[in-house]
């Protein structure tokens, strides 16, 4: 009866916590459609600033829909998207983390297609995958992504050249709890697996070599019948 207790008041102050970040990302995306606004007022035309926008947006969505809601670890809520629109998206908003880093995005879409996803999921995976690859690479160097549909499947590949994953620890990144980093918490890949694999798709890492780290993604193409 205690431990209930406990794990419900736990759950509680969770609930609490997560409901003033969402009040607090409320306000960043209030401010944020005020600025644009204004700019479009003022007759101020800044493609730059309308995609940093649109991003900061685009991200609020992300943390609102995934990470403080609890119960969104087990529930989808899959749209019929674009696979090359999507794709797009992940890699505008990883772009914000490239800070001072010289860094050659590289992208090559053979062909698309419609898929069934949940888009926030999906997205704070490719933003997970693109993030990792930009903080292994010290001061110059490339992500690159290539989109293809291939015998029903989505398939995306997501490869960077900066530092490789150890050998003998390749089989333990999407464990929870494994990190490389000074700071973290070794969540990032486990989260990003629990979400493909509750959506019958799928994650994994194809190589991690001196000149190149690469993690593959497969979705089923949106089917009708």
């Amino acid at each position: 009866m205690t431990n209930q207790l406990t794990d419900e008041n736990i759950n509680l102050q969770i609930r609490c916590v997560s409901h003033e970040i969402r009040n607090h990302l409320s306000i960043c995306d209030m401010y944020s459609q005020i600025i644009k606004k204004n700019l479009q007022k003022s007759g101020i035309e800044n493609q730059s600033i309308d995609n940093a926008l649109d991003c900061i947006q685009k991200s609020i969505q992300i943390i609102s829909a995934n990470i403080l809601d609890l119960k969104s670890l087990n529930n989808n809520t899959p749209q019929i998207i674009d696979f090359e629109t999507i794709i797009q998206r992940g890699i505008q908003l990883s772009k914000a983390y490239t800070g001072e880093k010289n860094i050659n995005y590289e992208i090559f879409i053979k062909n698309t297609d419609y898929i069934f996803i949940d888009e926030n999921k999906l997205l704070a995976c490719l933003v997970n995958i693109i993030k990792n690859g930009i903080e292994s690479i010290e001061g110059k160097g490339e992500i690159e992504v290539l989109g293809e549909i291939k015998e029903g499947k989505a398939i995306l590949k997501i490869s960077n050249n900066g530092k490789p994953i150890p050998k003998e620890k390749q089989t333990d990144i999407f464990t929870q709890g494994y990190t490389t980093k000074k700071t973290g918490c070794g969540l990032g890949l486990n989260i990003c697996k629990k979400y493909l694999d509750e959506q019958n798709s799928s994650i994994k890492l194809i190589k991690s070599n001196r000149q190149q780290t690469t993690f593959e993604i497969q979705i089923p193409v949106y089917s009708k019948k």
